[in-house]
């Protein structure tokens, strides 16, 4: 099989998770393989693999292993044969994949914002002191905590219709959901407003879709190749190589975005500490052929400005 095209009674199969947001994004792989290639949708098969991330849904991510959650079972299929490729949230990824994967491709980058959901108010800025706030993402609980002290921010997790079901019955008032999953879900209407990057820089890597491969598997590379967004995998490399110069990882609040114009690649970085008291931002530019250099560089220069002991509370609290 690996040197033939896939056929609907060999198909290529699509790992993904289960959730409806995961499985838009399988979904939309599908589509492009099967235009890209005029191929009926019988030639690609999708198959859920539940990860440990989906199954523990009571408890932060962070006290129960962080990023790798969402793909170790995943990747585990993949290096098996059990799947072809697998298709993943890039927020949701370790900057490392396991020996013998390979992360190459990436389809064209969605909406970067973070979208402000509520029952009740229309903005962040609409909410009274003291209102519960749900969010389990590291990053928006120390952005938010430094944007509004006087906010009380309480765990948050699951997929979106369960984030809503959360605010129905006011375990809290508000959460952020990310405008790209509203948008492949056709419920961009679930957002009261999209919060401007300049009011709340985003993950690294929100909005993008990537595709992770075996690296010996030269059939997968070819057709890969042909749904590859370009600007998306350069944006990428310069925010990848940000994050993984901090370290980074879920238990770091830690946000960038890499944006191009022309033959000019901006990036734009920020570290806080968890309790939103110190935040510490980048903002510099470079040719697009250096974005690896550039989110590497910056991240050196910022690490160097926070000092060593800045992200001392991730050792301290284990």
């Amino acid at each position: 099989m690996k040197n033939e095209r896939p056929t609907p009674a060999s198909p290529l199969r699509i790992g993904t998770r289960g959730s409806p947001l995961a499985l838009a994004q399988a979904h939309e792989t599908r589509a492009r393989l099967s235009a890209a290639f005029d191929l009926p949708h019988e030639a690609f098969e999708i198959v859920v693999i539940k990860t440990t991330g989906d199954k523990i849904l009571d408890r932060p991510l962070k006290e129960i292993g962080g990023k790798g959650l969402f793909t170790r079972e995943i990747e585990e299929d993949l290096l098996s044969g059990a799947i072809d490729i697998a298709v993943h949230s890039m927020k949701d990824m370790p900057v490392l994949q396991p020996a013998g994967l390979l992360l190459d491709c990436y389809l064209p980058r969605e909406d970067v914002r973070d979208a402000f959901v509520s029952l009740k108010y229309d903005s962040l800025d609409a909410l009274p002191a003291g209102t519960k706030v749900g969010s389990s993402s590291l990053r928006r609980r120390a952005q938010l905590t430094a944007r509004r002290p006087d906010l009380e921010v309480v765990e948050f997790r699951g997929n979106v219709q369960t984030r809503m079901k959360k605010l129905g019955d006011e375990v809290a008032a508000a959460t952020f959901l990310a405008m790209a999953g509203l948008n492949r879900l056709a419920m961009a209407d679930v957002a009261r407003s999209a919060i401007a990057t300049e009011d709340m820089l985003p993950a690294v890597a929100q909005g993008a879709i990537g595709i992770e491969r075996r690296a010996d598997d030269a059939r997968t590379a070819e057709m890969l190749a042909a749904i590859h967004d370009h600007d998306t995998g350069i944006r990428l490399a310069a925010e990848r190589a940000f994050l993984a110069g901090l370290d980074g990882s879920c238990e770091t609040p830690i946000a960038g975005l890499a944006e191009i114009d022309g033959t000019t690649m901006r990036l734009r970085g920020e570290i806080l500490r968890p309790d939103g008291s110190e935040v510490l931002t980048e903002d510099r530019s470079a040719p697009v052929d250096q974005a690896a250099k550039l989110g590497a560089d910056m991240a050196r220069d910022l690490r160097a400005r926070a000092g060593e002991d800045f992200f001392d509370w991730i050792t301290a609290k284990v």
